[in-house]
């Protein structure tokens, strides 16, 4: 189901833009099923049938989308690697391409949304952790207290070794150990 974005892309003017149109609709709603915003998934899409890299300029004005919308969607895209700004600039505008790679996109969209969850959560139970066995401990607390608290410190150790086990996946999908020197899966 499509949502309502801030801008809308240029109506196809052929049979092969059409052909597009509908794989960069199923692109934006396959990113936005992770997060991703529609119109942003829209955006790689249109990048990712461009045959040359893309100025904010041009990117614009294909999605019919405001500059500081575009500008955070580009940064958006470029923080979970399906796109990259490129070194050399077009009359001294910056240039952007999307991975085309599907499983490159992947292992990089992938490793940078589950590291950051990894790191969050990880955080947090750590911080939880002594505190809740603190007041286990401790004697003034209540025996039904103590139990909850217990129960509490089990769900928790048993989501570090859950958060030990994506660290584990997280690095081999980073390292490219599901993939084989072409980047198809084994």
């Amino acid at each position: 189901m499509k949502k309502e974005t801030s801008g809308r892309m240029k109506e196809p003017s052929s049979h092969r833009e059409q052909l597009r149109a509908k794989v960069i609709d199923a692109i934006a709603q396959t990113m936005d099923l992770y997060g991703v915003n529609y119109s942003f998934g829209q955006l790689y899409g249109i990048m990712f049938f461009e045959d040359r890299p893309m100025t904010l300029d041009e990117m614009q004005t294909d999605m019919n989308m405001s500059k500081s919308n575009m500008s955070y969607a580009v940064r958006s895209l470029t923080e979970s690697k399906m796109v990259t700004k490129l070194k050399e600039k077009d009359a001294r505008k910056d240039l952007y391409v999307a991975e085309t790679n599907f499983f490159k996109a992947f292992q990089s969209f992938f490793t940078t949304k589950l590291q950051r969850e990894i790191d969050v959560m990880r955080q947090a139970i750590e911080d939880v952790i002594p505190p809740l066995s603190e007041t286990i401990l401790a004697l003034h607390t209540s025996e039904e207290e103590r139990k909850l608290c217990l129960e509490d410190l089990h769900k928790l150790k048993h989501a570090l070794s859950y958060y030990e086990w994506l660290q584990r996946f997280v690095n081999d999908l980073e390292s490219g150990a599901y993939f084989d020197g072409s980047q198809e899966p084994r």
